[in-house]
């Protein structure tokens, strides 16, 4: 049995694997909400242990749980043979410092304390960008088919979610190998008039506005927020569920509803930058071979990406307008790509132990 984890900032996935080499589905999948939690040790704690035997109020087992458990051995905690988890932060010597959890997870230690032989940290677009690799066609949306080239050259990934993940997958020869990345911390970069102001109004409120700051959750809020303060088109309506709610899954209900013309413009200006730093990582990586597009916003999104927002700003390199007309752009549908990928670098590291 295998252990594989996707750690992000709102929420963690872990689940159990009897993975040998193909992929297979979980035997077990849980949700955590992370900042419930101080650690992510804690997490595995109460996903590996094996559950306790209820109690009555006067701290005495219950007679029918005792009766059960004089006639079955107790529970003992799964053995793992490996265990991997992306992590959204970077991985340095096989330890991570959250970016957007104040935790440390360090992978010698959790190999210890839950006695597994191997555990691997990977950023978390890296596990994403393992588990690309093993997505089946019906979880792929296609944004533009392209004309890849016959001979594979390089992938990329993107995925804006709780922050924004990027990766690149260079082929080596044999096979596609995914490297991290923490390129969704670099400089915005504005196209046009309006997103010059709108980096005007964020560096108002900090010191570096990174894509992250845009393309994210919080970010879709950013740029309502941006066009609410200079726009002054803000329904008393929305704004109060806004307040009440959460933001960006208002926003994006009433923009892609067409129920008010603040989100909708909020959408495009996310979709247009969503689309202009995909094609940067496109152009950095000459990802010939095609960009994925992952993450929880973009299957969310899906009917505002496939209008040509998206595709428009990515294509619009100038002279290089053709050759990123030429390149596949897909969304990835599956939710647990991360977990899927993790789950693949834990699968082959038990089978290398046993090899």
């Amino acid at each position: 049995m295998i252990l594989a984890g996707d750690i992000g900032g709102t929420k963690t996935n872990l689940a159990l694997y009897d993975w040998t080499v193909e992929r297979t589905e979980p035997v077990r999948l849980e949700s955590f909400h992370s900042r419930d939690y101080t650690s992510l040790e804690d997490i595995l704690q109460e996903f590996l242990e094996p559950p306790t035997p209820p109690t009555l109020l006067d701290g005495s087992e219950n007679s029918e749980s005792s009766a059960s458990h004089e006639t079955k051995p107790p529970m003992e905690r799964i053995k793992l043979a490996a265990a991997c988890f992306g992590i959204a932060g970077p991985v340095i010597d096989n330890s991570s410092q959250t970016t957007n959890l104040p935790w440390i997870v360090d992978g010698a230690s959790i190999a210890k304390r839950f006695n597994i032989p191997r555990v691997q940290l990977l950023n978390d677009l890296e596990a994403t960008a393992y588990g690309v690799l093993l997505l089946r066609p019906d979880e792929i949306e296609v944004l533009n088919p392209g004309v890849p080239p016959k001979k594979r050259q390089a992938l990329a990934l993107i995925a804006a979610g709780t922050g924004l993940g990027e990766a690149i997958l260079f082929w080596d020869g044999k096979s596609y190998r995914p490297m991290p990345s923490e390129g969704g911390h670099a400089d915005f970069a504005p196209n046009n008039d309006n997103e010059i102001e709108l980096l005007r109004y964020l560096r108002s409120q900090y010191l570096h506005v990174s894509y992250e700051r845009l393309l994210s959750g919080p970010g879709l809020h950013a740029i309502y927020e941006y066009l609410r303060d200079t726009k002054k088109n803000e329904p008393t309506w929305l704004a109060e569920k806004v307040k009440a709610g959460n933001p960006p899954a208002e926003i994006a209900e009433a923009g892609l509803k067409g129920q008010a013309e603040i989100a909708k413009q909020a959408l495009d200006l996310f979709a247009s930058i969503y689309g202009a730093e995909a094609g940067n990582l496109a152009l950095k990586a000459l990802a010939l071979d095609g960009v994925y597009i992952g993450g929880g916003i973009a299957p969310k999104l899906i009917e505002k990406l496939r209008d040509g927002t998206f595709m428009k700003a990515f294509t619009n390199k100038g002279r290089y307008k053709r050759l990123m007309a030429n390149m596949p752009v897909k969304v990835v549908m599956n939710q647990h790509a991360a977990l899927l990928g993790a789950a693949s670098v834990a699968g082959a590291l038990s089978h290398a132990q046993t090899a």
